[in-house]
């Protein structure tokens, strides 16, 4: 049975779906949040890192089997009302539209820093309504459109990071540069070994750790809008994860031979360090073009994802019917101008608290990515289970290490978000997670569950997605918003 979206234009690649995970994952959590991940574990944050992009890897297998299978652009929203419940899947599927707009709101705030470092005098708030209108009216176009243009920001900024690696092990290798303290490997374990921070300091750094790898599962909702999902969203899953986790250790581990751990200032980002090392005297520069790339890539790729999500939300009538509505070239327009809207606010309540909104903001958004992934791995499982022997035996992309690997990353995303309870600058995403999901919960009672079935259609005519009432969607609808 095809549960895909026939309204939605098929225009994304492989490239493209590649680059969009890669944009939506490599971003703030890499260019700043890793000097907090740093300093909280000191060198050992690089075992962190691994170990947790292991547990991201198994998330995105997991996600891979079910949207090979059946892609969708509800994605694992669509997957948990299918195989946990309506509920489950309500709750899934405006968790990861809050993850997306949460950080797509650290993201348009950083845009207006970035250009206030060319245009001190110009206004903050023109910059980022700037940003803001130019990458809406982008999504806005094509898919086709929004594909390209991510997969070029993406490269940029991917090509940078090489820049800062190569740049980096030249310091290291043949002492380039005219920094005084001392330059190596040894800068690793030499002060204070490399737990530095002692286990409570490595164990604690995953809160910030898993913030950074958050957007990859992009990778499943692009499955409904990708050319050939059983050929593309294999490769993409199989190549994103390897890449994000060389990203991420090999550029930190030569950050801390350049500049020891503890010296790396956590208020800005550590990347900087490389280029100090070599003296380059436009480092601020080059280091601002990079990041402001970076952060125009993570929005493109997140208001893209969100207004998918709600898309499909729409679909199995746990959303508005109004954002059913899309342009003549199959583009969800409502959910696109939802999302400008939400960063709108966004930009408002970073005025109102200004010195808390990034702090409150990745934490919120750390604990709704975790919870995402935790969903997907529980409606994997649940989905395997149900499956015979032939059916396991037919699947094109089947998980690895079934079922311990799945049951141990479970375990793992679980202690994650206990993780946070732990520090009390962490703490309020716990509270704001539980009260977002109760809310969810009791909307969900008196709204989503006491909505009628769809209205009878005539011969001939189509729904919003263009689904037929006989179609596979209008089937798999029925359970979604019955009354129980």
């Amino acid at each position: 049975m095809r549960t895909d979206t026939a309204g939605l234009s098929r225009g994304l690649r492989s490239r493209h779906i590649r680059f969009i995970a890669l944009g939506s994952a490599i971003g703030t959590g890499l260019f700043y949040g890793s000097s907090e991940s740093i300093r909280a574990g000191g060198p050992a944050v690089l075992l962190a890192y691994l170990i947790g992009g292991a547990a991201v890897f198994l998330v995105l297998r997991s996600l891979g089997e079910m949207a090979v299978a059946t892609p969708s652009a509800g994605s694992f929203g669509e997957y948990a009302t299918k195989h946990l419940g309506p509920l489950a899947g309500f709750a899934t599927g405006w968790t990861y539209a809050l993850e997306m707009v949460v950080v797509c709101v650290a993201d348009i705030t950083a845009v207006g820093v970035y250009m206030g470092f060319w245009f001190p005098d110009v206004p903050r708030w023109i910059w980022v309504l700037a940003a803001v209108l130019l990458i809406g009216a982008l999504n806005l176009v094509s898919v086709k459109v929004f594909g390209e243009l991510e997969f070029w920001l993406s490269l940029v900024k991917i090509v940078a990071i090489v820049a800062m690696i190569l740049v980096g092990i030249a310091v290291i290798a043949f002492g380039v540069g005219s920094g005084d303290g001392h330059i190596g490997l040894s800068n690793l374990w030499s002060h204070g070994g490399f737990f530095a921070g002692g286990a409570e300091g490595f164990v604690l750094s995953f809160a910030v750790v898993m913030f950074a790898f958050g957007g990859t599962e992009i990778i499943g909702v692009t499955a409904g809008e990708a050319e050939s999902p059983e050929k593309t969203i294999p490769s993409a899953v199989n190549s994103i994860p390897l890449r994000i986790v060389l990203f991420y250790v090999l550029t930190l581990a030569v950050i801390m031979s350049i500049t020891p751990w503890q010296d790396i200032d956590a208020s800005g980002s550590p990347f900087v360090e490389i280029f100090a090392g070599v003296g380059l005297k436009s480092a601020a520069a080059v280091l601002n073009l990079v990041v402001l790339t970076a952060a125009l890539s993570a929005i493109n790729s997140d208001i893209f994802a969100a207004g998918r999500t709600m898309f499909g939300l729409a679909e199995r009538r746990q959303g508005p019917a109004v954002m059913l509505r899309l342009t003549h070239n199959g583009v969800p327009w409502v959910t696109t101008l939802v999302m400008i809207g939400a960063l709108l606010f966004g930009v408002l309540m970073n005025v109102l608290m200004p010195d808390r909104i990034f702090l409150v903001i990745s934490s919120i958004a750390t604990f709704a990515t975790v919870w995402v992934w935790l969903m997907i791995l529980l409606t994997h499982v649940k989905a395997r289970r149900a499956m015979s022997a032939e059916e396991t035996a037919a699947l094109r992309f089947p998980v690895p290490f079934w079922p311990y690997g799945q049951i141990a990353a479970i375990v793992f995303m679980a202690a994650v978000m206990a993780l946070l309870g732990f520090q009390e600058s962490t703490r309020i995403a716990l509270v704001v997670g539980v009260v977002w999901l109760a809310l969810l919960a009791v909307v969900h009672v008196l709204w989503v569950r006491r909505r009628p079935g769809p209205r009878p259609v005539s011969a001939g005519e189509t729904t919003a997605t263009g689904n037929t009432p006989d179609g596979d969607l209008a089937g798999l609808e029925g359970p979604a918003h019955a009354p129980r």
